[in-house]
């Protein structure tokens, strides 16, 4: 790992990477039912963990789509300065190749956060590597 770290935390539809990264020995990544998160459990609602996330400055992984794009959600992204990267393919990836997904564009991907800094802000990241995207004003 670089010396610059951010935490990323995985919601429920990117569990499986962020399990595999904790037992590779990666310490940056929590989740929904993760023991250094109680006051998020497994099943905790977008708009529950968000403001968690969002005052703790975690970076955000999903393969939730439309997590940008809800009414409710994206007005809690705009609130609470949610900082994301959705990881997608053209076809749906397993958990491990997620990870080397993530593993192969960390590098660029910490520098960006550096370049982002605060949110609220969403990248696309695939196997060609991260793209920003739109996120609808207020």
């Amino acid at each position: 790992m670089s010396p610059f770290s951010p935490v990323y935390f995985a919601d429920e539809n990117a569990l499986g990477l962020a399990k595999t990264l904790v037992r590779q020995g990666r310490t940056d990544f929590v989740y929904p039912g993760h023991e250094a998160l109680p006051e998020i459990p497994l099943g905790a609602l977008d708009l529950e963990w968000m403001p968690i996330v969002g005052a703790r400055g975690f970076i955000v992984i999903t393969r939730d789509r439309r997590i940008r794009t809800r009414p409710a959600e994206l007005e809690a992204y705009l609130t609470h300065g949610i900082r994301s990267v959705w990881i997608g393919a053209k076809q749906d990836l397993r958990a491990d190749a997620q990870a080397e997904l993530f593993l192969k564009h960390e590098a660029r991907l910490n520098r960006e956060i550096i370049k982002l800094g605060a949110g609220p802000w969403a990248l696309a990241l695939n196997m060609n590597g991260f793209r920003p995207l739109h996120l609808p004003s207020r």
